[in-house]
């Protein structure tokens, strides 16, 4: 099949991430997969460490260059499919894609579960342009039935698969030292995009409510929230008990350096893949009842899970599992178990392939 994912967004996080994983393992089986993106995008630079092919066009905002450079685009590649990932390109591409005599089939992926605004505009976005959309957690692919009235056998729930061989539990000594990081210390670890609401200030306040003089809070990740991050460090005189690693390209090696992992968000996830990569490191983790989490993880059984923007819940589950060390490896352990089951990197893939050739027929 040739497949091309278009992806509005100028950011980088874990929704960037599956359209590369994802376009890289379709390329391995044989299809033809590119991107499309704005010119200014941060995945136009990561395509290429991929292997993915990528084009740049004015997509970044909903304007008529942007839809004639699309349509121009198409018309010359002629895909048999079109994955679109954020609102603009999906209004862009669904718009083009009604002036085109012959389109190609739209897949809409929601990766996110914040909220949709219930109207017409919405309605012919996802129920008449979309042949079929794919959600990354079965909530949110609920509540688009039930909000927009979408057939429920053309919207499929697709969580994004991890490698279980790059993310594996190995020696935690080993990777530190290569990591220049202190041996002989802890590290609690959260691995996400600096946004609000991934909840990094409530992390920080329930760090510094510890008495834990022996570990190294972790934050790996950039994003606009690192000015506000900073500043609540220093204001928590936290500078020597956290570490700002930055983005990494290695996150399965950060994981594995971690001996607890923590996502405190508040709003907007699907079933994020860091929680997914610390289940398939056998992390204990500690996060919310938000978006899709609950179907990635369960309180006592897989996690501990807290009432968002609760920065004492969050160091009391801290608390328990540093004290309760049988309890912190059981949960690892059944993490680990589980998302070897469910969340598989080649399942994903197989599930994709599926929806595009179903519709591309």
């Amino acid at each position: 099949m040739r497949i091309v994912h278009t992806e509005a967004s100028c950011g980088w996080g874990g929704q960037e991430i599956r359209i590369l994983e994802e376009a890289r393992g379709l390329i391995a089986r044989g299809h033809e997969v590119s991107v499309l993106c704005a010119p200014q995008a941060r995945i136009l630079e990561e395509a290429p460490r991929f292997g993915v092919p990528i084009t740049a066009l004015p997509i970044g905002r909903k304007r008529l260059s942007g839809l004639l450079a699309l349509r121009r685009w198409l018309l010359a590649n002629h895909p048999d499919v079109v994955n679109t990932h954020s609102s603009t390109d999906s209004w862009l591409t669904g718009l083009a894609c009604a002036t085109l005599a012959k389109p190609p089939a739209i897949v809409r992926t929601r990766h996110i579960s914040a909220p949709i605004a219930v109207n017409a505009a919405a309605k012919w976005l996802y129920g008449r342009s979309a042949r079929h959309v794919v959600t990354t957690g079965e909530s949110l692919r609920q509540k688009l039935i039930h909000d927009l009235g979408l057939l429920p056998e053309r919207v499929t729930s697709v969580p994004t698969g991890i490698d279980p061989a790059r993310f594996a539990p190995g020696d935690k000594t080993a990777v530190r030292q290569a990591l220049n990081l202190d041996v002989n210390r802890h590290y609690l670890g959260i691995v996400a995009t600096l946004r609000s609401w991934k909840g990094h200030l409530y992390l920080l306040e329930a760090f510094a409510r510890l008495d834990l003089p022996d570990w190294t809070l972790l934050i790996i990740g950039e994003g606009p929230m690192l000015e506000n991050i900073k500043a609540r460090i220093t204001e928590l005189a936290l500078q020597q008990r956290v570490i700002l690693a930055g983005q990494q390209t290695n996150p399965e090696a950060w994981m594995r350096a971690l001996d607890i992992f923590c996502l405190p968000s508040y709003a907007n996830e699907g079933v994020p893949q860091s929680v997914m990569q610390a289940m398939l490191t056998g992390l204990p983790i500690v996060t919310t009842p938000v978006g899709a989490i609950l179907e990635a993880v369960s309180d006592v059984e897989t996690a501990l899970i807290v009432e968002p923007q609760n920065a004492e819940a969050l160091a009391v589950a801290i608390g328990r599992l540093i004290r309760e060390e049988f309890l912190a490896k059981n949960l690892g352990s059944a993490a680990r178990e589980k998302a070897h089951a469910r969340f598989s990197r080649e399942g994903m893939l197989d599930r994709m392939e599926a929806i595009f050739s179903a519709i591309s027929i």
